[in-house]
């Protein structure tokens, strides 16, 4: 029986860091994602909810930006 988790023998890359990867992935297909619902909210004049997805994209941009940051110095070694 194989093992369920990959370790990176078969991608050549170490769980954490693909792990980082997705996460980096994650936060800015959410804040893609959340454009289109603020101008939804918008639309519809709904300001609590154009608030509510503005923070929630402010936050997956963050989310990214951090996750790059540490993928990049754990990429180049540091």
């Amino acid at each position: 029986m194989t093992s369920t988790s990959e370790t990176g023998d078969v991608t050549g890359t170490r769980d954490k860091d693909y792990n980082l990867i997705w996460y980096v992935e994650a936060c800015l297909n959410n804040a893609l994602r959340l454009e289109q619902y603020i101008q939804d909210a918008e639309r519809d004049k709904d300001d609590e909810v154009v608030e509510l997805f503005r923070k929630a994209q402010s936050d997956s941009r963050k989310g990214a930006e951090m996750g790059k940051r540490l993928l990049r110095s754990r990429l180049d070694g540091g």
